[in-house]
């Protein structure tokens, strides 16, 4: 495995792997990786001829009052998965190198970035869709995997790939749970004890609501989890929404697959979580 720290460098290597017709597996991440970014990792490895890991705590895509200065960075923790997970390539570039001091151009996937987490966290998606589409460039991946966990994040840059005629191919992957439900998360280690129980009912609602799709009225089935969301103890809903499996547009009573997804603060720990519903045809 090889650290590279400089974008030219690694865009050379990457290049020479494509003439030399080698497959490319790129797994984005802002480092703090857990079980979750393992079977991201693990899929690459079993699919690529080559798999390079990113690690990049991007700075464009936390808003002022976000928690960019504490997001955990435990280097040589992530360095050690790695490696036992038979990266090729763990890619660390500076902020500096990956926005220089006169960085002007920025990409907006209009519509699909103004909903759910858009209007609450104003820029995110322009500095995540930013920064996915450079290292894109950078890694000359054929695939890019992406949990389904951050779901709209997933569908912004399935669209962004569309849009803009990449070849890269997006997996998405299943969201990896703790044994009690949890999603995982880089963000969960904040959590106290009473924070980490109170955040296992935000699965639990998920699953009712799962399965009242199945037999109740939309309306009802969105109004019976925001009044469950909003008994958990310490803590503040950000949205909990019904959207369509594909595009992320609205449903109604036709629709046969959706997806219910929430973002709530537990304390001062935000979460995002999702649960993929259908019915019968």
């Amino acid at each position: 495995m090889k650290v590279v720290k400089n974008v030219l460098h690694m865009q050379k290597i990457a290049l020479k792997h494509l003439k030399n017709k080698n497959e490319i597996g790129l797994v984005p991440t802002m480092g703090a990786l857990h079980k979750g970014h393992v079977s991201l990792i693990s899929k690459s490895v079993k699919n690529n001829d080559i798999s390079i890991v990113s690690i990049f705590v991007n700075p464009i895509q936390f808003g002022p009052n976000e928690d960019y200065i504490k997001y955990p960075k435990p280097v040589q923790k992530d360095l050690k998965i790695c490696k036992e997970n038979h990266v090729d390539y763990v890619f660390m570039p500076s902020v500096n190198d990956m926005f220089s001091h006169n960085y002007k151009t920025f990409v907006k996937v209009r519509d699909l970035q103004d909903i759910l987490c858009g209007p609450i966290r104003p820029g995110h998606f322009v500095g995540v869709v930013t920064v996915i589409l450079k290292l894109f460039n950078i890694s000359q991946a054929n695939r890019a995997y992406f949990g389904m966990k951050d779901f709209q994040q997933l569908k912004i840059v399935e669209k962004m790939v569309k849009d803009l005629n990449f070849s890269t191919e997006i997996v998405p992957c299943p969201i990896v749970r703790e044994k009690d439900g949890l999603a995982l998360s880089s963000r969960n280690s904040y959590l106290s004890a009473d924070e980490k129980k109170n955040s296992l009912n935000i699965f639990k609602i998920l699953n009712l609501a799962k399965q009242d799709f199945k037999k109740c009225k939309l309306n009802l089935v969105k109004s019976k989890a925001i009044n469950r969301f909003k008994k958990i103890p310490n803590s503040k809903l950000d949205y909990a929404e019904i959207v369509k499996f594909d595009d992320l547009s609205k449903v109604d009573e036709k629709t046969k697959k959706a997806v219910f997804t929430v973002a709530m603060w537990i304390g001062k720990t935000r979460l995002i979580d999702n649960i993929i519903m259908s019915k019968k045809k």
